[in-house]
């Protein structure tokens, strides 16, 4: 359910992108207290939250969906879109006639590449990963309760509303879905924020190449920076900038185009962003929970009770141990923390 929920009294383990690491996944939801009953992992007094990006990358993908649509269906967890979830829908979905391209998506060596664990894995069972697509359609951009958020990668107040008067709830439909591929509409600007997050450009035509080996003309930035005067003290992301770029001040414009989050806010938790070291608040009331599990980092969850100010005691997770042999295939381990 999504919206307010005064008598929500429950609590909530609010676990980061999982990238097809479904071992990881069941040993965090063990170490946790999660029972399986009639196949379904459930907790007599928590549900999970699900912070998105369930799929690619990670060697089980597909039983990583069912573990955790499951759980949807069975009350036992609630989830948020993320980018590869919407990703997904785009690269599977065919553009509309007169549109001048043939996917909505665009398969081009990288899209492919982002992609292609989770079409292998699905290969002998097109039904389901079809059932999938169309079940992306139901997961919420965003959770809002009287005590907390959750959204994939930021929360944008302004956008949030709107979209809940144009759409009537928290999904988006195909309608919305075909709209979005346009970056500069409404649609786009929603699906760009929410599950990428926000970004300024680099200066004086300035390029960096990042750990992926994409490049890029943006940096990541915060949506929860207090009075920010430099570069350094908006971006976030895990490829640093260079020292003379991350000193330098933010134009006007550039200071206009950040978002900022109140401290008397609700406690917001995001993913997507590729966290390393010990899990920590970046804030009073904002938390990251991705931690690149399916890059031999952390599966990470925050269990979320009735606190306003975010304790660094509530975060749990299990470590992902690294193979000995770099290339064995569809290798996964981890080691409860």
């Amino acid at each position: 359910m999504v919206g307010k929920n005064k008598a929500a009294s429950r609590g909530y383990d609010i676990i980061g992108d999982i990238h097809g690491c479904a071992h990881t996944l069941t040993d965090l939801l063990d170490r946790m207290g999660y029972r399986k009953v009639n196949g379904v992992y459930q907790h007599a007094r928590r549900q999970v939250i699900f912070i998105g990006d369930i799929i690619d990358r990670g060697p089980r993908i597909r039983e990583a969906l069912h573990i955790v649509r499951d759980m949807v269906e069975h009350g036992s967890a609630r989830i948020v879109m993320g980018n590869h979830e919407y990703n997904a829908l785009g690269y599977c979905t065919r553009a509309r006639p007169g549109s001048g391209k043939k996917w909505l998506r665009e398969h081009n060596p990288r899209h492919d590449r982002l992609i292609r664990e989770t079409l292998d894995q699905f290969e002998h069972h097109p039904h389901e990963w079809n059932e999938f697509l169309e079940w992306f359609y139901t997961i919420p951009l965003f959770i809002e309760e009287d005590n907390f958020r959750v959204v994939h990668a930021c929360w944008d107040g302004d956008l949030i509303e709107k979209f809940k008067r144009t759409q009537g709830g928290a999904c988006i439909d195909e309608d919305f879905l075909h709209a979005s591929a346009a970056l500069e509409s409404f649609a786009g600007q929603v699906m760009d924020t929410l599950l990428r997050g926000t970004d300024l450009r680099l200066p004086d035509g300035m390029s960096i190449t990042g750990r992926d080996g994409y490049v890029r003309e943006f940096f990541r930035t915060k949506f929860w920076a207090d009075n920010p005067r430099t570069y350094a003290d908006v971006v976030f992301q895990p490829d640093p900038l260079p020292p003379e770029v991350a000193a330098r001040e933010l134009a006007p414009g550039e200071y206009k185009q950040l978002i900022s989050y109140p401290l008397d806010a609700p406690p917001v938790f995001v993913g997507h962003y590729w966290m390393d070291g010990k899990p920590a608040p970046l804030k009073a009331n904002v938390a990251c929970l991705d931690f690149s599990a399916v890059k031999y980092g952390k599966l990470v969850a925050y269990r979320l009770d009735d606190e306003r100010v975010l304790s660094p005691d509530k975060f749990v997770w299990v470590d992902v141990e690294r193979p000995e042999l770099p290339d064995s295939p569809g290798y996964e381990d981890s080691v409860a923390r």
